[in-house]
């Protein structure tokens, strides 16, 4: 009887292939890219600004489209994202996916709850259900005696733990996190960058961070590195 772990891979990348027109000259951002990754791990991607690493977390979240390549999505039942129409990848994004930008991007008219809700409360949730669960989520990034503050309201450092949570309020699958603490000193960010893993680990959730900070990725349980449009992984990065 084999004691190999048999893998829960919940996404697949393959080949993926994306170009960019530039004047005369074609850019080739990504040169065949194959990924593949465990339900409930955390991935650090790496790279300098124009690698494409923001590219590639685009394409994995349904915002851009390949040159060539598929990702899949999925355990039992594998969904071919790249075979989706507009409605169907709209779906595919408010249901199996949470976005964190590194501009918060929150709702200045609303409270850090509202914030937090709205996206359920969109999706078709009840709005006590909502609030329930966005009030849960506060409470996970530590500022549930903030939720009636609004983002002008905030420090940098807590408009993006709300931001954290709000990504996490449909229950999606996997977290997709572009330059998360970009915009933060050194004390937010280790504070934002923590919160964020632990919401993750504590949620079961997938969580592809891409960052130029080697602090943040090193808190990730794999790491790549994305250079001349390969991925390659890394060995020895810690927090």
């Amino acid at each position: 009887m084999s004691d190999v772990k048999q893998k829960n891979i919940l996404l697949t990348v393959k080949n993926i292939v994306k170009n960019y027109a530039s004047g005369n000259e074609t850019l080739h951002i990504l040169k065949g890219i194959d990924l593949e990754i465990e339900q409930g791990d955390s991935v650090a991607i790496r790279g300098s600004s124009g690698s494409g690493k923001s590219t590639l977390l685009n394409i994995i979240g349904g915002l851009d489209k390949t040159d060539e390549g598929s990702v899949f999505i999925g355990i039992d039942k594998k969904i071919d994202i790249t075979a989706l129409s507009e409605k169907e990848m709209s779906v595919y994004r408010s249901k199996h996916i949470g976005f964190i930008f590194q501009f918060h991007y929150l709702l200045k008219d609303f409270t850090a709850l509202e914030n937090i809700m709205l996206p359920a409360f969109i999706a078709g949730m009840k709005k006590k259900e909502a609030i329930e669960r966005a009030a849960a989520l506060l409470a996970d990034v530590n500022l549930e005696n903030r939720k009636g503050h609004f983002p002008s309201q905030l420090s940098g450092g807590e408009r993006q733990r709300v931001a954290v949570a709000r990504s996490m309020v449909n229950d999606p699958q996997i977290i997709l996190a572009d330059e998360p603490t970009g915009n933060l000193d050194p004390q937010n960010r280790d504070m934002a960058a923590a919160l964020l893993y632990e919401s993750a680990q504590k949620r079961g959730k997938t969580l592809i961070v891409v960052t130029h900070d080697r602090k943040v990725a090193g808190k990730a349980s794999v790491c790549f590195s994305l250079e001349n449009g390969k991925l390659l992984e890394e060995e020895g990065i810690s927090d």
